[in-house]
């Protein structure tokens, strides 16, 4: 049994443990954020657990980048789209949070280790070991300019959903607010849907069963996560604007 087989068999089950996460997170809110509660064991601070829990994502990539064979014009830009997300998402989106220090149960801090590392070797040793990308044709290739097109774009959202909550608190303030800034108008889950954008460019970018995978984890993750956060605001807020969607403008 070579390395590939054993790659492909987990990547097969990676798609089928996204399916029964995706069904579980309707019934059982992760706890950490809003919805953070006893029972699930110690805890750590929050801003410790975003780091330790996200710099692998980051670390196990540049590895498979620096032991790869696959060093072109196309997986130096998927490297480059990668380490600027996860960089910022693992040690400077932490340090921006504003408010009072918060916990993290340390099972959600290693299921979020577990996730990293396998999604990064998945996404990793396929980019720089595995893919048969053609150069030339490649950089061209419609997939790949909307793929990263959407990439940049769900970035943008993301960071613009993340600045407007920084600037609902000042330092020191720990409580909940509603933010009419940017998509925020329209529904209750920007940044979630900025992620989901992102790793749709990706999938299609990248044109891979691995980039797919990512994708199809994130709506898994970030579906039931903002359908949980829209009935949290409707719940706490009276007056929270009802004609605000979850995730999509309009629709849901």
């Amino acid at each position: 049994m070579n390395e590939l087989t054993v790659y492909n068999s987990l990547l097969a089950a990676w798609f089928v443990l996204a399916l029964i996460v995706f069904a579980a997170l309707f019934f059982v809110a992760a706890p950490y954020g809003r919805h953070i509660r006893r029972g699930w064991g110690l805890t750590i601070n929050n801003r410790l657990g975003w780091v330790l829990m996200e710099a692998p994502a980051p670390v196990v990539f540049a590895i498979f980048f620096l032991i790869g064979s696959r060093t072109n014009a196309v997986t130096l830009v998927f490297l480059g789209l990668w380490e600027v997300h996860y960089l910022h998402r693992a040690f400077i989106y932490p340090f921006s949070l504003r408010g009072t220090a918060k916990r993290m149960p340390l099972v959600v801090m290693s299921f979020g280790i577990i996730f990293n590392i396998m999604n990064g070797y998945l996404n990793g040793r396929f980019i720089f070991t595995f893919s048969e990308y053609n150069v030339a044709n490649w950089l061209i290739d419609p997939r790949f300019i909307v793929g990263i097109l959407l990439f940049v774009l769900g970035f943008i959202i993301n960071r613009q959903a993340d600045q407007a909550l920084r600037e609902l608190r000042q330092p020191g303030e720990s409580g909940y607010k509603i933010s009419n800034r940017h998509l925020y108008r329209w529904i209750s889950c920007p940044n979630y849907l900025g992620e989901i954008v992102i790793w749709t460019g990706w999938a299609l970018a990248t044109w891979s069963l691995p980039g797919l995978a990512f994708a199809f984890w994130t709506v898994a993750n970030l579906l039931p996560r903002a359908r949980a956060n829209h009935a949290w605001y409707l719940r706490t807020f009276p007056d929270y604007p009802p004609e605000r969607k979850a995730l999509i403008p309009r629709i849901w």
